[in-house]
């Protein structure tokens, strides 16, 4: 038998980050990983190669369409897909390396294969070599979300499929129809877009983004609308099938639509399988995830779990903070995650991104609170850039002026929000935000306008 201080039991932006922070606390780590590359969903199939394809389609589509108005004039802009995908995976294999080479570095035992609990200290690792048991003082569970699905909606992971196969088409469909206008399903819309096809997306609430500022969404619709992306809102799918290489989608009350691919991005939900929770006496929720206190604790002594397993957005950043302080928790005794400094983003073009509340729960909750808005209309930087669309909205205490919520549609939103996320850590208002000095001409003057337009009096606008 193997013995550790502390075993984690996935190698996702949670796990990997749990086990680094706590061989640099002093443990004696290992992780069991199913996959050969470490790294997550994340990193394997989700938020870098994504953003590999997003940073090519952009610049496909900016070259094409785009440099004209900087007087660059180019001949026919090609495109080679098949390099692009190749770039693609470099990044993604420079990436999971990176994660392999930062286990040897902190001296964390690797394990390749799936765990599954044979009580609270010991599990069971079984992979393509012999099994192992390992027996640790502490476990952590990271074991990341899996895709979620439709009823009558079944993947064949080709003409009916998930964003991991949509990463990778091997050619531009020419209509493709994206179920889900949440985070997923307009960035993968996003690309294929731009490399040519024909994107309708189908959305079953009356509004695209669900969960962010309605107001940051609705100007977003607009843009997106403007693109050339199609939407058809209110829309219930209940059912896809394959004809021959053709996919059709049936829909409550409306025909069915005819396409090339279909794309299934409904959400996410916790991997919990054949981990032998039940061995342990842990109990899921409702919704699949593992309950857990403040301190990420379990309901078994010792065990604990983080990122999209337990509660709270599922989202790659939040997961590395939560094992930042499991790892703490454990080997300190303190360990803390801010969930109101969690920023999100979309990566379309332009980027949607948001921290904080939204104007919506402010007001379920009955709190009062002035508002500051400056579009990037408005900005030098972004009138340079060429890049107009978007606005900058800060939402503040109304008495404390004590910021609450910041919203952002419009150039690099996914750096800018990184200065909000930061106010709000440290309890800042709106006029510290004001009263604080950023460089010109850079984007970032329009949060700052933002701020000052709290207090109703903006400079360039």
């Amino acid at each position: 038998m193997k013995q550790h201080d502390l075993l984690v039991i996935g190698a996702g932006p949670g796990g990997y980050v749990a086990a680094i922070r706590a061989a640099q606390l002093g443990l004696d780590v290992a992780c069991v990983e199913k996959e050969k590359a470490l790294g997550g969903t994340c990193l394997r199939v989700g938020c870098i190669p994504s953003k590999a394809m997003l940073e090519s389609s952009e610049l496909y589509a900016e070259a094409r369409d785009g440099m004209s108005q900087h007087g660059l004039v180019f001949g026919d802009v090609g495109l080679d897909l098949k390099r692009m995908l190749a770039r693609k995976e470099k990044v993604v294999k420079t990436s999971t390396s990176g994660v392999d080479y930062l286990f040897k570095k902190n001296k964390i035992t690797r394990y390749l294969g799936h765990a599954r609990f044979l009580d609270a200290s010991r599990v069971e690792v079984t992979g393509s070599d012999e099994n192992t048991e390992i027996q640790a003082k502490q476990i952590i569970i990271a074991t990341g979300s899996k895709v979620a699905t439709l009823p009558g909606v079944e993947l064949d992971g080709d003409r009916i499929a998930s964003s991991t196969e949509a990463l990778s088409y091997d050619e531009v469909p020419a209509h493709l129809v994206v179920i889900g206008a949440g985070y997923i399903g307009l960035e993968m819309g996003s690309v294929w877009l731009r490399l040519g096809a024909q994107v309708t997306v189908l959305e079953y609430l009356d509004r695209i983004l669900p969960g962010m500022d309605a107001g940051m969404a609705k100007e977003a619709y607009k843009i997106f609308k403007k693109q050339g992306m199609d939407f058809e809102l209110g829309s219930k799918v209940t059912g896809a099938r394959v004809k021959g290489n053709r996919a059709f989608v049936d829909r409550e009350d409306a025909d069915s639509i005819e396409c090339d691919r279909v794309l299934v991005a409904v959400g996410r939900k916790p991997n919990t399988d054949n981990l032998g929770l039940d061995t342990i006496g842990i109990e899921l929720d409702d919704r699949g995830r593992i309950q857990v206190d403040d301190h990420f604790a379990t309901s078994v002594e010792n065990v604990y779990a983080v990122g999209d397993v337990i509660r709270g957005a599922m989202l790659a950043h939040k997961a590395e903070h939560e094992g930042v302080a499991c790892a703490e928790q454990i080997v300190t005794g303190y360990g803390h995650v801010n969930y109101d400094a969690i920023p999100g983003v979309v990566y379309t073009h332009p980027e949607v991104a948001s921290v904080g509340r939204t104007e919506e729960e402010l007001n379920d909750a009955g709190i009062e609170y002035r508002k500051g808005v400056y579009p990037f209309r408005a900005n030098g930087r972004a009138r340079a850039l060429g890049q107009l669309d978007g606005k900058v909205k800060i939402l503040a205490h109304a008495e404390t002026d004590r910021i609450l919520g910041v919203h952002i549609i419009g150039p690099r939103a996914g750096d800018l929000i990184a200065e909000a996320a930061v106010a709000i850590e440290f309890g800042a208002s709106a006029e510290d935000l004001a009263r604080s000095s950023h460089a010109h001409p850079t984007l970032a003057e329009a949060v700052k306008e933002a701020a000052l337009d709290v207090a109703g009096r903006a400079i360039n606008i």
